[in-house]
């Protein structure tokens, strides 16, 4: 089983958090969530938040590949 670095968890399961709303917000739904989440930007602002939080998250597991490359 392949251990990957706890933040890069959070960081990832956040995003996706993040994506749902988002998501359902472009779609033209958000106003079931939340009347502020009826803009099409608030939508488009949790899809950037998102991929920022998926990113973030990337950088531990890129370090701990890195790590465990260099056989330590």
């Amino acid at each position: 089983m392949h251990r990957y670095p706890l933040s890069f968890l959070i960081l990832t399961a956040l995003g996706i958090l993040c994506a749902i709303p988002g998501l359902v917000s472009l779609f033209g739904f958000g106003a079931l969530i939340h009347p502020v989440l009826d803009d099409p930007m608030a939508g488009l602002a949790f899809i950037v938040s998102a991929v920022a939080l998926i990113g973030s998250g990337a950088f531990p597991l890129v370090i701990a590949r890195l790590k465990a490359g260099e056989g330590g």
